[in-house]
């Protein structure tokens, strides 16, 4: 078994972490509040965002995980989590002669800038359309050029357990259906744990490419998503945006984006599509709304 560290071990690290420590793995949980980790991860308090803060990590640590989420959208915020943090996670590492057998890192599909429905794989060009995503990009070449063996994984929009934000929308008749299709990629935050899991699993992680798309089985377009969230709260579907509702929110890019490479991992997903896994969390929404 071995020694794991996870910087920025929230939402999704978190998950991850109780998966390593049922495998036998020893998990180590960074962030700078470990106080609501649970037992099975050993935590660290240490602020990433501050440059030049002082940071220990264990020793000997066989695999190394960088899953920070910002603490907003602004770019000086993904500059602070994803440059500045990862950089001093990186020379930590370096200075303390730690070699560990891969680095994992969780960007996102933002760095793609397609948005005509055209299919994206892991060959497809990344030309960010938001400072955000340039950010990202530029963290990616960042671990590229560490000399460490790494990975990239990058993530569509993560969904799971206490995310609730389209449910309520549509629970509050606030949710519209554009007239043109707009594609989303979403994967559920137990598959995103689990694809990270299979990646740390595999007995020769030299082997393993340098980029993974992580989203699940079935891109699609969001209204069909927003009439499947509708019947599940057994509600009408949300109308067609009219000349009178709000214009639709600055989105990312409607792409369509491919798992095959994580598929050919012999990754089996949980929760292929949306369809297996929104019910459980509007069931949850549902009864946490009926105990109020």
């Amino acid at each position: 078994m071995g020694r794991i560290v996870i910087a920025g071990c929230g939402y999704v690290g978190t998950a991850l972490g109780s998966l390593l420590a049922r495998d036998g793995h020893e998990v180590f949980g960074l962030r700078r509040d470990p106080s609501g980790l649970p037992p099975e991860i050993q935590p660290i308090a240490a602020d990433l965002t501050h440059r030049e803060s002082a940071l220990l990590l264990p020793e000997s640590l066989d695999f190394a995980v960088y899953s920070v989420a910002p603490d907003g959208g602004s770019p000086e915020q993904y500059r602070a989590a994803f440059l500045d943090g990862l950089e001093l996670f990186l020379r930590t590492l370096r200075d303390q002669g730690e070699k560990p057998r891969r680095v994992l890192f969780t960007s996102s599909t933002g760095v793609y800038s397609q948005a005509r429905g055209e299919w994206i794989d892991e060959s497809s060009p990344a030309k960010p359309a938001r400072a955000t995503g340039e950010t990202l990009l530029m963290a990616e070449r960042l671990l590229g050029a560490s000399g460490f063996d790494a990975t990239v994984v990058r993530f569509g929009g993560i969904y799971g357990p206490g995310r609730t934000r389209l449910i309520q929308q549509v629970a509050n008749g606030e949710a519209r259906i554009d007239s043109e299709p707009h594609y989303t990629n979403r994967i559920h935050r137990d598959d995103a744990a689990g694809i990270l899991r299979q990646l740390l699993s595999v007995p020769a992680p030299e082997q393993l490419a340098e980029l993974y798309l992580g989203v699940d089985c079935e891109p699609t377009d969001e209204a069909e998503v927003l009439r499947f969230i509708a019947a599940e709260l057994s509600q009408d579907p949300p109308p067609l945006r009219g000349p009178d509702d709000a214009p639709a929110r600055r989105r990312a890019g409607s792409k369509r984006c491919r798992n095959d490479r994580v598929l050919e991992t012999g990754y089996a997903f949980r929760f292929p599509s949306f369809r297996e896994g929104y019910p459980e969390i509007v069931r949850a929404f549902l009864r946490a709304r009926t105990a109020r």
